[in-house]
């Protein structure tokens, strides 16, 4: 799919919930992809990306940075605190945040540093075992933590279980984040990102959609 036509069907998207229109954010999941297909896409000129993990993050973007200008990176996989320092070096927001210790490891860095990422709390709102993020009824709480070290939040995010109907999870972090006073919502991949904006998703992480199938060789 062309990213002209993933801008096509977010735009009747957003129209059809009654959306302002540009008000989703398209996040290009770069995560193992070939170089030379990220750079297509940046040559068609998106500017907006995501990546699981720091190093792989580290080794491809300050040299696509220096060739483009503009470039806005989004850290969207599970953060380790030994890695929470050249995370916010390299990324505009973090997406992850999902337990108080990384948290006040960012809240550290941020008094020393004098800057912080955007963040979004990880909501596990299938409360699946293998999945990182707080659990919805402990979401609340830790909103509290988050706002009370400082720290520059911006929203929440979720990714549904697989089996699960995405709407279901997609109205729990919405209703979540407007008791918090939230207003970004990270949710919605390449399968149900219309659904998403649906139900009021502010960022959709688009991967296999623009890219076409991860390199996992």
């Amino acid at each position: 799919m062309s990213l002209n036509e993933i801008h096509t069907r977010i735009a009747a998207a957003e129209a059809r919930a009654g959306r302002t229109p540009g008000s989703v954010r398209v996040i290009a999941v770069s995560k193992l992809q070939p170089l030379e297909r990220v750079t297509a896409v940046l040559e068609q000129g998106h500017r907006v990306f995501g990546e699981n993990r720091v190093q792989e993050a580290a080794g491809k973007w300050p040299e696509l940075r220096e060739r483009f200008d503009g470039v806005e990176l989004h850290l969207i996989g599970p953060l380790q605190t030994n890695k929470a320092r050249a995370a916010m070096e390299l990324a505009q927001a973090i997406h992850s945040v999902d337990r108080p210790k990384l948290a006040t490891t960012l809240a550290r860095l941020a008094d020393e540093t004098g800057a912080c990422p955007d963040l979004f709390i990880q909501v596990n709102t299938g409360e699946e075992a293998q999945k990182a993020g707080v659990l919805p009824d402990e979401a609340d709480a830790f909103v509290k933590q988050v706002r009370d070290l400082g720290l520059p939040l911006r929203g929440l995010m979720c990714i549904p279980p697989v089996e699960e109907e995405p709407s279901l999870h997609f109205a729990l972090l919405a209703k979540i984040a407007a008791r918090n006073g939230l207003e970004g919502l990270s949710m919605g991949m390449s399968g149900d990102f219309e659904t998403a904006i649906a139900q009021g998703a502010t960022h959709v992480r688009v991967g296999s959609a623009i890219f076409g199938a991860r390199d996992t060789g």
